[in-house]
C-alpha cells in the first residue's frame, strides 16, 4: 500500500490556528507549561545546595546555622512548588477550555466549508470516510491538544532545563548523559518512526471502515434482499483485517519503545554513577560553567538529574505516537477544509420586483413577483429582467471526465410555461441536463440561456431558487412533517405548507398521520412509505413556488393509484411553469409539449407525442412496445 505522511506545515498551521481561536488563552497556556516544566527541575539545584551545605559543615565542624539554612532553602522550594501547582491548575483549566472551545470552532468551520464543496466532491468521496473527518480526525486532534501537546511541551522543557543544569555543574557527566541520549534518540528514530507510519495508516484504515459501515447501513435492505450478508462479512473483514493489522504493527512498534527506553535510561543511571565514582576518585579536575569542585554534592543530584533526564525523554518518545495520530487527524481535517470551494463567478441576482407603470421596481417585500437584476459592468447601468422560466440550451457538450464526453452537441428550447420531457435508456443523459440547469457541474461547450441571460453570469444560490427539483431518490430530514415542507422556504407560513401539501395531493395522508403536520420524521422518513416521502418531496418543491420545476423520475417509485393523485397535484404545479420532465413511464409525459428522445447523449427526436407517434421513429417503438422503458 502507498505511504503516506503528513504534509509540510501541519504542526505549524494547527499552532497557528489555536493562536487565532485564543490569542490571549493560549501564550498564557504556554507560559504556564514552561514555568511548570522549569520549576520541576528545581529540585536538583535545592539538593545541590544542601548536600554543599551539609558537606561544608562536616569538613569545618560549625553546624550552628545549617538548620536554619536549609529551613530557607526548604521554604524557597515549597514556595516554588506551590506556585508551580498554581500554574498547574491554570494551564489545566485553560487546556480543557481552548482544547473543546476549539474542536467546536474547528467543526463549524469543516461543515461551513463543506456546504460551500461543489456536488462533484460528495460524488467523488464515500461519504463515511467524510464523516470520520467529524469523528475520529477530530478525537485523534482532541487527545494531541489536551494530553500529548501538553505533556510533550514538559517533557522538552525540563529536558533542556535539566541539560543546562548539568553543563552548569559538570561538562564531563553531561557528556555521558548525551552519549546515552543519543542511542535514545536513534531507537526511537527507528522504532518511532515506523510506529508513526502505521499509526496514520490506522487512520486512513478506520476512515475506510468507517464508511464501508455507512453505506452498508443505508444499504441493509438491498443486502439483505440479495442476500448479501455473507459476501458483506467477507467484505467487512477484508477492511478491518487491513485495520487490525495496521493498528498491531502501530502498537507493537509503540509497545516495544518505552520498554527499551526505560532500560537504556537505567544503564545510563548505572554508567554515570560510575563514571562519577571514576572521576572522584582519581581526583580529575572538573569542568563546568560554575566553577565548583567535582565532589558528592554535585554526584549524588547528578544521578537524580540523569534519572529525570532519562525518563523525560522517555516521555517525548512515548508521546510522539499520540502526536502523529493527531497531527494525521488534522492534516485530513486541513485537506477538507483545504478542498477547492464551488466556483461562482455569477454577479446577476434575483429579487423582488413590483410593475409601476410598465416598469419594474426593485422591493424588499415578497410580492410574487422576481425579475433578474443584471448589473452591467461596461456602463455601470443595471437592468432587470422579468424572471419567466425560458430556458435554451445551445450547442451543449459535457462529460464528468474531460476525456469521456457524456451529451454531444445538445439544443433545445423550452419557452415559458412549457412542458419538456426527456425519455430514453438509463445513461443516455438525461439526468445530466438537469444537472447542468442547476450548474452542479459546468458545461465543457456551448451555451445555456435562462430568460436570455448566459447561466456563468448568474449567481448559483439564484439561479438554484428560481428552480425546483423533485428526484427519485427522497432526501427527508429529522424534524416534523411541517418542517421538512418548509424546507422548501424557511420563510413559508403553516397556512402556505398546508397549501403546498394540498396541492401535490398529500394532505389527506399527512391528516392521518398520529400528530398530522406535527408528526416527527426520523431515519429519512423510515416510518413512511415510498409513496408519502414522494408525496412530501413535491410538496416541499410546490412551497418553493419557482418558475421552472425538474421532475426526475418523481412518480417512478409510486404506486399506479398514489401515481394518479400525485399526478393531478403535479398537473397543477406544473401550471403557468416550464417544467423538465424526466420519466420512464411514457404515459406521464404524454401531454408535454416537446418529448425530447435521448440516445448516448445525443437528441436524436423531438416534438410531441402525436407527431412522434406519426413519425414511427425510436419513440413510437417505444410507446407502443411497452410503456416501461427499460
Amino acid at each position: 500500500m502507498q505511504t503516506k505522511s503528513v504534509r509540510k506545515g501541519t504542526t505549524r498551521r494547527l499552532l497557528k490556528m489555536l493562536l487565532e481561536f485564543y490569542p490571549v488563552k493560549m501564550p498564557l497556556t504556554i507560559f504556564c507549561i514552561l514555568f511548570s516544566a522549569v520549576v520541576s527541575s528545581v529540585p536538583a539545584i535545592f539538593m545541590q545546595n544542601v548536600i554543599a551545605l551539609v558537606e561544608s559543615s562536616w569538613q569545618s565542624g560549625d553546624w550552628s546555622s545549617v538548620g536554619s539554612r536549609i529551613l530557607g532553602l526548604v521554604g524557597l522550594l515549597a514556595l516554588f512548588y506551590v506556585l508551580s501547582l498554581i500554574s498547574g491548575l491554570v494551564y489545566n483549566q485553560l487546556m480543557a477550555v481552548m482544547t473543546q472551545g476549539a474542536l467546536m470552532k474547528l467543526r463549524k468551520k469543516m461543515f461551513n466549508g463543506m456546504q460551500n464543496l461543489p456536488i462533484q466532491y460528495f460524488d467523488t468521496h464515500n461519504h463515511g470516510d467524510i464523516m470520520s473527518h467529524y469523528t475520529n480526525d477530530i478525537d485523534t486532534l482532541r487527545q494531541m491538544i489536551s494530553q500529548s501537546f501538553p505533556q510533550l511541551l514538559i517533557s522538552s522543557v525540563t529536558v533542556i532545563t535539566i541539560l543546562v543544569i548539568m553543563l552548569y555543574y559538570c561538562v564531563w557527566l553531561a557528556l555521558v548523559v548525551l552519549a546515552g541520549v543519543s542511542v535514545m534518540l536513534l531507537v526511537t528514530k527507528k522504532i518511532g518512526g515506523n510506529s508513526a507510519r502505521h499509526f496514520f495508516r490506522q487512520q486512513r484504515a478506520l476512515g475506510r471502515e468507517e464508511g464501508f459501515i455507512e453505506e452498508m447501513m443505508n444499504g441493509q435492505k438491498v443486502v439483505k434482499v440479495f442476500c448479501h450478508e455473507e459476501a458483506s462479512k467477507v467484505d467487512f473483514d477484508a477492511i478491518n483485517d487491513e485495520l487490525f493489522h495496521e493498528s498491531e504493527r502501530a502498537n507493537k512498534y509503540a509497545n516495544t519503545l518505552g520498554p527499551i527506553l526505560n532500560n537504556i535510561g537505567n544503564v545510563l543511571y548505572v554508567i554515570v554513577a560510575l563514571a562519577g565514582g571514576l572521576l572522584l576518585l582519581s581526583g580529575a579536575p572538573n569542568l563546568s560553567i560554575s566553577g565548583l569542585a567535582l565532589s558528592i554534592s554535585v554526584i549524588v543530584p547528578f544521578l537524580n538529574m540523569t534519572k529525570q533526564f532519562a525518563g523525560n525523554v522517555n516521555q517525548v518518545s512515548n508521546q510522539i505516537n499520540a502526536v502523529v495520530m493527531g497531527l494525521a487527524g488534522a492534516d485530513r481535517i486541513f485537506a477538507l477544509l483545504d478542498e477547492a470551494p464551488e466556483v461562482d463567478e455569477g454577479y446577476v441576482t434575483l429579487v423582488n420586483v413590483r410593475e409601476v407603470d410598465g416598469a419594474l421596481m426593485e422591493c424588499q417585500e415578497r410580492t410574487g413577483i422576481w425579475a433578474w437584476k443584471h448589473p452591467h459592468q461596461a456602463d455601470g447601468s443595471v437592468t432587470y429582467t422579468k424572471l419567466a422560466g425560458d430556458v435554451r440550451l445551445f450547442d451543449v457538450d459535457f462529460g464528468y471526465e474531460a476525456d469521456k464526453p457524456v451529451l454531444h452537441n445538445i439544443t433545445l428550447y423550452a419557452e415559458s410555461g412549457q412542458k419538456i420531457a426527456f425519455v430514453g435508456a438509463t445513461g443516455a443523459g438525461k439526468t445530466t441536463i438537469t444537472n447542468l440547469l442547476n450548474r452542479f457541474y459546468d458545461i465543457a461547450d456551448g451555451k445555456i440561456r435562462y430568460d436570455g441571460i448566459n447561466i456563468n453570469k448568474i449567481k448559483k444560490s439564484d439561479l438554484r431558487r428560481s428552480l425546483g427539483i423533485v428526484l427519485q431518490d427522497t432526501n427527508l430530514f429529522s424534524g416534523t412533517v411541517m418542517e421538512n415542507i418548509r424546507y422548501g422556504r424557511l420563510d413559508a407560513t403553516d397556512e402556505a405548507c398546508i397549501q403546498a401539501a394540498k396541492l401535490a395531493g398529500a394532505h389527506d395522508f399527512i391528516t392521518r398521520l398520529p400528530e398530522g403536520y406535527e408528526t416527527v420524521i426520523s431515519g429519512n422518513g423510515s416510518n413512511l412509505s415510498q409513496g408519502q416521502r414522494q408525496l412530501l418531496a413535491i410538496s416541499r418543491a410546490a412551497v418553493a413556488d419557482p418558475p421552472v420545476m425538474i421532475l426526475d423520475e418523481a412518480t417512478s417509485s409510486i404506486d399506479t393509484r398514489t401515481e394518479a393523485i400525485v399526478q393531478r397535484g403535479m398537473d397543477a404545479l406544473m401550471k403557468g411553469r416550464t417544467v423538465f420532465v424526466i420519466a420512464h413511464r411514457l404515459s406521464t409525459v404524454k401531454n408535454s409539449d416537446v418529448i425530447m428522445v435521448m440516445d448516448h447523449g445525443r437528441i436524436i427526436e423531438r416534438g410531441d407525442h402525436d407527431k412522434l407517434i406519426a413519425e414511427k421513429g425510436q419513440y413510437y417503438r417505444l410507446y407502443t412496445g411497452a410503456f416501461e422503458l427499460e
